[in-house]
């Protein structure tokens, strides 16, 4: 039911996401303490210059109504928007493209080569799979496989 939601908002919410200038980076329904919880990460277009508190509360105000035009959540929920931060989710080809060369951590559902984690370089992205360079060599994970993968900042 979650990724159904999850996927309903995101078409939803990216053409009004995208007029504005900026991205859908992921979209999280979710369980947590306080309730169900819908949480949309946003950066700018590119991901160039970051996104503002400003472009974040005017983005909140008309997702919410155009979320409650659409009916597209069922029951009450609280309404997140937020950055995606310096370690910024990659979910989508281009999402990863964007950093090839970079440092990236990837969980896998399953495990491949008997293991679930992967950190090293995007050497490279297609539109079925990446891969990941370290000292251990390069893996090949498609993205079928892929449970969660972000950029690693260096520090």
């Amino acid at each position: 039911m979650n990724e159904t939601v999850a996927e309903r908002v995101w078409a939803i919410a990216e053409p009004l996401v995208t007029h504005e200038g900026l991205e859908i980076v992921d979209v999280e329904f979710r369980h947590e303490s306080r309730g169900l919880v819908l949480r949309l990460y946003l950066d700018r277009c590119g991901g160039a210059g970051g996104v503002s508190l400003d472009d974040l509360t005017r983005v909140s105000r008309q997702l919410g109504d155009v979320l409650d035009v659409h009916d597209a959540i069922p029951g009450s929920y609280n309404l997140e928007v937020s950055s995606p931060g310096i370690n910024r989710r990659l979910r989508r080809p281009d999402h990863f493209r964007r950093y090839l060369g970079r440092k990236v951590r990837v969980r896998t559902a399953e495990p491949l080569d008997g293991r679930r984690a992967f950190v090293g370089v995007l050497e490279a992205v297609d539109s079925d799979a990446i891969v990941v360079g370290s000292a251990e060599g390069s893996h090949t994970i498609r993205f079928a496989e892929i449970a969660q993968a972000n950029y690693e900042a260096e520090a």
